[in-house]
């Protein structure tokens, strides 16, 4: 019989895509301090909206999620409709963006920039 194993679940994925994105913008900036800040607000044709910004500071209460040279911060209200969620990367006709793969999502838009739970 073998022991129990635990298992931390990472609060929110980053992918490789949106990492390589994350750090040129970075670079491009200058500040190596920068990180992105994912939240939710309320708004949209689905209920939420997925906001991104740019932060060098870290709240108390925000939550730090590393990804070796780049870094997600998000604050404590968003936090609990972005477990478990993917932020990712894309680039297309419709131009560049971050977007978030929310598996807590029962709707989204047709964009994919707002979601209902």
């Amino acid at each position: 019989m073998s022991g129990a194993e635990s298992f931390v679940p990472t609060p929110l994925m980053l992918s490789d895509s949106a990492r390589a994105r994350l750090k040129a913008l970075i670079e491009e900036e200058g500040n190596a301090e920068l990180k992105l800040r994912v939240y939710v607000t309320g708004g949209g044709c689905s209920g939420f909206q997925y906001g991104f910004d740019f932060a060098d500071e870290v709240a108390e209460d925000d939550t730090l999620i590393p990804f070796g040279d780049v870094a997600l911060v998000v604050d404590p209200l968003s936090y609990q409709y972005l477990v478990g969620s993917t932020v990712d990367f894309e680039e297309g006709l419709a131009g560049a963006r971050f977007l978030v793969q929310n598996p807590n999502a029962t709707t989204t838009c047709g964009c994919g920039a707002s979601f209902m739970v």
